[in-house]
C-alpha cells in the first residue's frame, strides 16, 4: 500500500499542500524550521489521529486557525484505494471518515493505514519507560492478530474496573473474584499473542540487526509482567494487600516490557546513539515485515532526520534496507547530499524542497526519478 494522494490545511506552519508522492521513495530536504517534520506529523495525523510531537493538540493546530485537516487517497493491492480523512478542532473534537463514511474508532485509522515512525525520539524506545515497549509490541500484535483488540479491550476494561475499588476501598470479595477472573482470563490471552508475536519477531529482528551492526550478543527477551511461573490468580490473591494501598493492580500484562540487552547489560546504557538508533531502525524494519506477511500489504515509513547520529556505511545500508523493503518511506533531511546513496534505477524516488511552509516537487536528474 502507499499514499497516492495527500492533501493537509491548517498543521502547525504548513502551507495548505496536495501532493502525489511516489509510492516507494520522498525525501523532503530543507532548513530546520521549514516545515519538514511537520509534513510527517500530518501523515502520522491521517493514520493515529494523533500527533508524534506533542500530546496536547493547540500547537498542531496553525496559528489563528480552527482546525486542522489532512486527507489521503490509499493505494491498495492491485486497483483498489481507500479514502481517509481526518479533522481535529480546538475544542478536540475529531472527525475520521473512511471512504465517505464517518468512523469513531481510531483503531480503524490505524488498521487502514499502518505506520512505522523513526525520529530522534526514537532512542525512547530504548532508554524510556516500559509503556513504550508495550506499545511498540502491541503495535505490532494489532496488525496481525485480529483477536488482539477486543482482548485488549476486554483487558483495560477489568483493569479500570478493579482499580477503581481498590481506590475506593470498596473491593469485597464477590467484586474481586469476579474482576480477577475476568483481568486472568484477557490476560492469558493477551500474554499469548505477546508471545507468539515476539516468537515470530525475533529471528527476523536479529536477522534485520545482523545487516546493520556487528552485535553477536544483543539479547532481546519478553517480560509478560507477572511470574513465568505463577498464574495470574495466584499472584492477585497473593498481592492483594498491596494491591488495596497502592490503590492499582500491580501485576499484569499492564507491567509487560521487552528487555533489550547487550551482553547482558542494558542495551541503553551499553551502545552509542548510533547504534541505539540503528537497534531501533532494526526492530521497525523488522515489523514491517512481519505486517507484510500477514496483510500482503506494506507499513509506510516515516523517518524523520535519517542522517543524524549516522556515518555514511550506516547511512548507505538504513537506505538500502528501507529500499529493500519495497514499501513507501518518507525521509527528512537539511542537506539532500547525504541521501545520495545510489538508489536502484528501478526504483522510484521523489525529491520535494520545504521552505517556510511550502512544499514543491524537484525535477531534474536530482529530483523526480521516474
Amino acid at each position: 500500500m502507499s499514499l497516492s494522494r495527500i492533501s493537509v490545511t491548517g498543521v502547525r506552519n504548513l502551507q495548505p499542500v496536495t501532493l502525489t508522492p511516489s509510492p516507494r521513495i520522498n525525501i523532503l530536504q530543507g532548513d530546520n524550521g521549514s516545515g519538514k517534520t511537520s509534513f510527517l506529523e500530518a501523515i502520522h495525523l491521517l493514520g493515529m489521529a494523533r500527533s508524534f510531537r506533542s500530546t496536547r493538540l493547540n500547537p498542531v493546530i496553525a496559528h489563528e486557525q480552527a482546525n486542522c485537516t489532512v486527507f489521503g487517497q490509499v493505494q491498495l493491492v492491485g486497483d483498489q484505494t481507500t479514502a481517509l480523512g481526518i479533522a481535529r478542532d480546538r475544542s478536540g473534537e475529531v472527525r475520521i471518515r473512511i471512504n465517505g463514511q464517518s468512523v469513531k474508532s481510531a483503531a480503524e485509522l490505524a488498521d487502514s493505514l499502518p505506520l512505522q515512525l523513526i525520529n530522534p525520539d526514537s532512542f525512547r524506545l530504548l532508554e524510556g519507560a516500559p509503556k513504550l515497549r508495550r506499545q511498540f509490541m502491541d503495535w505490532g500484535v494489532f496488525h496481525v492478530e485480529p483477536r488482539f483488540l477486543p482482548a485488549w479491550q476486554r483487558l483495560q476494561q477489568a483493569l479500570r474496573q478493579r482499580n477503581s475499588l481498590l481506590r475506593h476501598g470498596t473491593l469485597d470479595a464477590a467484586s474481586n473474584a469476579a474482576w480477577s477472573r475476568e483481568l486472568t482470563l484477557a490476560s492469558d490471552e493477551i500474554d499469548g499473542f505477546r508471545r507468539a508475536y515476539i516468537q515470530d519477531l525475533k529471528p527476523v529482528f536479529e536477522r534485520t540487526l545482523g545487516e546493520l551492526l556487528d552485535l553477536s550478543d544483543f539479547q532481546l527477551s519478553y517480560y509478560r509482567g507477572w511470574d513465568k511461573d505463577r498464574d495470574l490468580t495466584d499472584v492477585l490473591a497473593t498481592s492483594l494487600e498491596r494491591d488495596r494501598a497502592m490503590g492499582h493492580t500491580q501485576a499484569g500484562p499492564q507491567r509487560a516490557d521487552l528487555r533489550l540487552r547487550v551482553g547482558g547489560h542494558n542495551a541503553a546504557e551499553t551502545l552509542s546513539r548510533g547504534q541505539q538508533k540503528l537497534v531501533v531502525c532494526a526492530l521497525r524494519i523488522a515489523q514491517g515485515h512481519l505486517l507484510s506477511e500477514a496483510k500482503r500489504g506494506q507499513c509506510i515509513y516515516l523517518v524523520d532526520d535519517l542522517p543524524s547520529e549516522l556515518d555514511e556505511q550506516h547511512r548507505r545500508s538504513l537506505c538500502r534496507m528501507l529500499e529493500q523493503l519495497n514499501c513507501q518511506v518518507f525521509i527528512t533531511c537539511v542537506d539532500s547530499n547525504l541521501l545520495q546513496v545510489g538508489w536502484r534505477d528501478d526504483t522510484p524516488v521523489s525529491m520535494f524542497h520545504v521552505e517556510h511552509g511550502a512544499i514543491s516537487p524537484i525535477h531534474g536528474p536530482s529530483g523526480v526519478k521516474a
